[in-house]
């Protein structure tokens, strides 16, 4: 049985794709059907030997290639708000690089890719239209925290209703002289609070102030436990 021949080039050779001038260097060295195939810079792409050439040998014009370093501010999972959406959030989906090259001129454009919080609804904007709320790492519990806001003003909206009123209060006192879960919802609303104050402390947004404000009054509620509504 006959050994294998030896590749012609290894892995770290430095080569020219003949049929395009490029440079690169070899990351991977396969064997494919009887044949050495190379992979160049660790590209999808594979190379047969000869389409290669040593750069040291290569007689032919070589093309120079640029290389950019695109610093990314946000990513994938982020917690964002959108410049002209207000107090709105945005998760980041997805984002892309666009290069532009011209005679004299160049430019980078880094596009995010959004989803609105609310209702999913899909946004581009670039790097300079965002602002950081939540990294990915947080961004679940933040929204969570939001939803339990939410649910707290849901349940306070159903008290107008003045023919179940008396029996939703009376409820109400009654799962709250639960010491436990009455604890739980006041640390969940200073949770809350913090967030928005942080918020409001960062951005001057007006709409955080007025969160803060509705939080202090439902602590109040809770504080008293008489279950009337404080202004």
């Amino acid at each position: 049985m006959t050994g294998r021949k030896k590749p012609k080039y290894k892995i770290g050779d430095t080569v020219v794709i003949t049929i395009y001038g490029t440079v690169g260097k070899i990351t991977d060295v396969k064997w494919l059907e009887g044949n050495y195939v190379y992979e160049v810079n660790k590209s999808q792409g594979l190379y047969m030997e000869s389409a290669l050439e040593l750069l040291s040998e290569f007689d032919g014009t070589v093309m120079e290639q640029e290389h950019i370093d695109i610093e990314y501010k946000f990513f994938i999972g982020d917690l964002v708000q959108v410049s002209g959406y207000g107090a709105e959030l945005f998760k980041v989906v997805g984002f892309r690089t666009e290069i532009w090259r011209y005679k004299e001129d160049a430019w980078e454009d880094v596009i995010y890719e959004l989803s609105r919080i609310s209702d999913g609804e899909w946004l581009e904007a670039g790097e300079e239209e965002l602002t950081l709320v939540a990294d990915a790492e947080s961004a679940d519990t933040f929204i969570q925290k939001l939803g339990l806001l939410y649910l707290v003003n849901k349940q306070e909206k159903t008290f107008t209703n003045s023919s179940l009123q008396n029996m939703v209060r009376k409820a109400e006192l009654e799962e709250m002289a639960k010491k436990k879960e009455k604890k739980e919802l006041i640390d969940n609303l200073l949770d809350i609070f913090n967030d928005y104050r942080i918020l409001y402390e960062l951005f001057h947004d007006p709409e955080y102030y007025q969160v803060m404000r509705v939080i202090l009054r439902k602590l109040e509620n809770l504080a008293g436990n008489d279950g009337k509504s404080h202004v």
